[in-house]
């Protein structure tokens, strides 16, 4: 029978609130073990491997700051105090990186440090002398513009975005539609990753649910060759909004409950209604302040249609 799934204008309600039996758990267990096997988790080794180059580039955008604030002869207490944050996001934000992944990271940066010279010409300069760092690709024209490297042998896509503010806190919050304002779209493209990300763990029921039923998703798209925006076909992003909705509409279920029943839902799935986390949010709606950004809804803009979307991407480019 067809299942009461969203459409493009209403959320619908979770399907089944009943939770796992002790068979799920097994299966689940027998799921988790088997996603060991093929290689999807990295070892204790490959992570610290990672943490440490995350602390390396932290320190090496944290003295870029600091370098720059101080050529332009801003008070000594700002220079001291300047600083840039170094976000993860993609798989290894979401927490389903394995072996080999890529890190895809942003720097956000105080108002006065720009993208154009600083960010590529400055650090892109910085990153070229330092001896970790090889196969250094600067992409400014790119639709979101990136520096692409490695780093001790880990692929490194980093991405840049000055926020309207004129030092960065620690503990800057990107969840909040204020941080968007004056920004232009370059900007709000490379914000999208890390508020995406944070925006589906908030929406998901479950975190761990999530992550296993995800990889368990992602190494079947890629066995089959169908997992590559640049190919035409879902990418990382799309198909962690594919498997949050399911785990919204089964919000109990352990993974071993949640994989088959996502290949159910999306094999009944009305296409091209898009697949939403959340109903979609306009500047008049009522709410918050407006940005004048482009807002991704098919009811007005039917291009969009068929898309997934997520509502920390609702702003600008469907994922």
């Amino acid at each position: 029978s067809a299942l009461p799934i969203s459409s493009p204008q209403t959320m619908a309600s979770p399907i089944f609130l009943v939770g796992p039996t002790p068979a799920d758990h097994e299966s689940t267990a027998q799921l988790e073990k088997h996603l060991r096997e093929a290689g999807l988790h990295e070892s204790a080794e490959e992570t610290a491997a990672r943490e440490d180059v995350l602390r390396d580039l932290q320190g090496i955008v944290d003295r870029w700051v600091k370098q720059l604030t101080t050529q332009r002869e801003y008070p000594d207490g700002m220079a001291e105090h300047a600083t840039a944050l170094l976000l993860p996001f993609g798989s290894y934000r979401l927490g389903v990186h394995g072996r080999g992944s890529d890190v895809d990271a942003l720097v956000v940066g105080p108002a006065y440090v720009d993208r154009h010279h600083d960010f590529f010409d400055v650090l892109g300069g910085v990153l070229a002398e330092t001896e970790a760092v090889t196969e250094l690709q600067l992409v400014p024209g790119a639709y979101v513009p990136v520096i692409k490297m490695r780093f001790r042998g880990v692929q490194v896509d980093l991405l840049y975005a000055s926020v309207c503010l004129p030092a960065v806190p620690m503990d800057l919050d990107l969840r909040g539609r204020s941080v968007l304002c004056g920004l232009d779209m370059a900007t709000v493209r490379s914000l999208n990753g890390v508020r995406v990300a944070d925006e589906i763990l908030r929406l998901v029921p479950e975190a761990g649910a999530f992550r296993t039923t995800l990889r368990c998703v992602k190494h079947w798209a890629k066995a089959r060759g169908i997992y590559s925006n640049a190919m035409g076909f879902v990418g990382g992003v799309g198909w962690a909004i594919l498997v949050a909705r399911v785990c919204q509409l089964y919000p109990n279920a352990a993974p071993s409950m949640l994989v088959p029943r996502f290949f159910r839902i999306f094999s009944q799935w009305k296409w091209p209604s898009p697949v939403m986390l959340k109903d979609i949010e306009h500047d008049d709606d009522g709410g918050e302040m407006p940005l004048g950004l482009p807002v991704w809804d098919p009811r007005r803009n039917p291009r969009a249609t068929g898309a997934t979307s997520c509502p920390s991407s609702r702003r600008h480019t469907p994922a």
